[in-house]
């Protein structure tokens, strides 16, 4: 059973950006399907791990080619990218410090609302830049 599915409603017209951020919507399936399975913890470091690989190299290209292409907003972009990913590092270290109980729940609940709130909102604002650009 998965805790969200990928629609089209999340494309932001980038056939990369969208591949990516499906990604994230399998990782968040994964964790679910962990601490359902009551795997959560076990499940949770790796899933940490490659959510800030993720986060980071996601980050990268969106920033690489809203700044190559002159993207007007493209500073508050990469505030809102930097603000996310030191969440991500948080949840990271917190687990490291020995922080589980409910930290998946916590893990999972970011990522649910990192879709929503970002993708479907500043990611969204750049769709018609981007393919105005070119990029598709």
């Amino acid at each position: 059973m998965s805790l969200m599915e990928w629609t089209e409603r999340m494309s932001v017209g980038v056939a990369q950006f969208d591949d990516e951020h499906k990604r994230l919507v399998a990782l968040i399936n994964d964790l679910f399907d962990a601490v359902q399975a009551g795997r959560g913890r076990q499940a949770l470091g790796s899933v940490l791990d490659e959510l800030v690989d993720y986060t980071k190299t996601h980050f990268a290209h969106e920033e690489h080619q809203l700044k190559k292409l002159g993207y007007a907003s493209f500073e508050e972009h990469k505030k809102e990218h930097d603000v996310l990913t030191k969440q991500v590092i948080d949840i990271q270290r917190k687990y490291h410090a020995g922080a589980t109980a409910m930290l998946s729940m916590e893990v999972m609940s970011f990522l649910k609302n990192w879709l929503v709130n970002h993708i479907q909102g500043t990611d969204s604002r750049y769709t018609a830049f981007l393919n105005e650009k070119g990029v598709r």
